[in-house]
């Protein structure tokens, strides 16, 4: 299958970005370096194109109907307030998908995907409109607005200088999960949030791609003085692991369900009693789970990155399978997240990782892995 191209992916270019793959987008992985990126996020600030994950708008006077079947959390909530994250749940309560969704209010839901599951929860919401006989529809943005992420301790100084945003909020004391629409603004389709997925304070901004060629290039011109960089999606994979946070197709996928993936986000406070996946998923509740995800962390001197799919050892008994690695800048050795035997997925106990032949012992820790550098406003 042909590769797609995020819609900036020519401007990128010229910044200096080098692409690689991923879930069938050609997409930026680095800028010249992983670490340095990991690091700006960490200490100043990074800037992320994110415009591979998916941005489906579902509008009508039942959207909120159909909506609230298909995910087990709660989502009354003040207009602008994001729900999440949340999942789409199958029958079994695996994972169709995790999501984000953003309260537009009388203009109904943003829900940004992931990449890989776009033309999937796009045909699930279409058959639960159908099904619920309901009075809404759902539209693909995905290759007319670009989705950015602006994250790191000085993320509100470099949201100042990209024009609208910082004209119309005060970015100091927007709250956390909180999106606004800015029409007053004069952008298009631009919608500014304080959420993002590297454990730092941060923003996303959501914009025609029109609009997002003018934030971007005035992100890159700005970075530099803040001692900040344009980022990859190394960098944000790996930040990601630092905080312990999933990726699909990886620490969850349609046979895995959130209560084995301590994924609490999804459900809190708790299911609801009238949605799709909702009962299976009370039912995994009380009766537990045989394997649950926890995190390693190997030893300094390992010099290995654990992949998707490496055995974990006690002993001679092979107790869980790794499901993502990645390095640390930070703790400046190797994460990974695996799934690992209920009765052994026990806090500080050592483990052996084999990999490609070889053990590599490892500890198995909770997350995050590190302290994030900054906080956004509660």
């Amino acid at each position: 299958m042909a590769k797609l191209r995020i819609p900036l992916y020519d401007v990128h270019k010229e910044l200096g970005a080098q692409f690689g793959e991923f879930a069938g987008w050609e997409a930026p992985i680095n800028y010249g370096s992983v670490i340095e990126e990991h690091l700006a996020v960490r200490q100043s600030v990074g800037f992320f194109d994110l415009s591979h994950m998916g941005r489906l708008v579902l509008s009508g006077p039942d959207a909120t109907r159909v909506l609230d079947y298909l995910v087990p959390r709660e989502i009354a909530s003040e207009e602008g307030m994001m729900v999440g994250p949340t999942a789409m749940l199958n029958e079994s309560a695996g994972f169709r998908d995790d999501i984000m969704p953003y309260n537009l209010g009388a203009e109904g839901w943003l829900i940004v995907p992931n990449a890989a599951n776009r033309e999937k929860i796009l045909g699930h919401v279409e058959e639960w409109i159908n099904r619920l006989n309901a009075s809404a529809k759902i539209v693909d943005k995905t290759f007319e607005w670009v989705l950015f992420a602006v994250q790191g301790p000085r993320s509100v100084e470099l949201m100042k200088h990209l024009g609208a945003p910082g004209k119309v909020l005060d970015l100091r004391v927007m709250r956390f999960m909180k999106n606004v629409v800015l029409e007053e603004a004069g952008a298009k389709a631009l919608i500014v949030s304080r959420s993002g997925w590297t454990g730092e304070d941060g923003f996303e901004i959501i914009a025609e791609a029109g609009e997002g060629e003018k934030i971007l290039r005035k992100a890159a011109e700005m970075l530099p003085e803040l001692g900040g960089k344009l980022c990859g999606l190394g960098a944000r994979d790996s930040l990601r692991m630092e905080m312990g946070f999933v990726l699909y197709g990886h620490e969850i996928d349609e046979t895995i369900n959130p209560v084995e993936a301590r994924y609490w986000w999804v459900f809190q406070p708790g299911p609801k009693k009238n949605c799709l996946g909702c009962d299976a998923l009370r039912e995994a509740l009380r009766r537990g789970a045989e394997r649950v995800r926890v995190g390693l962390r190997l030893g300094k001197k390992a010099r290995i990155v654990p992949r998707q799919g490496d055995r974990i050892y006690v002993e001679d008994v092979v107790v869980g399978q790794v499901t993502s690695g990645a390095y640390s800048p930070v703790l400046r050795r190797s994460l990974a997240q695996a799934y690992i035997d209920a009765r052994h997925a026990l806090m500080g106990m050592s483990v052996m990782v084999e990999r490609r032949g070889k053990l590599y012992k490892a500890k198995i820790i909770d997350f995050p892995a590190v302290t994030p550098t900054s906080h956004p406003p509660a």
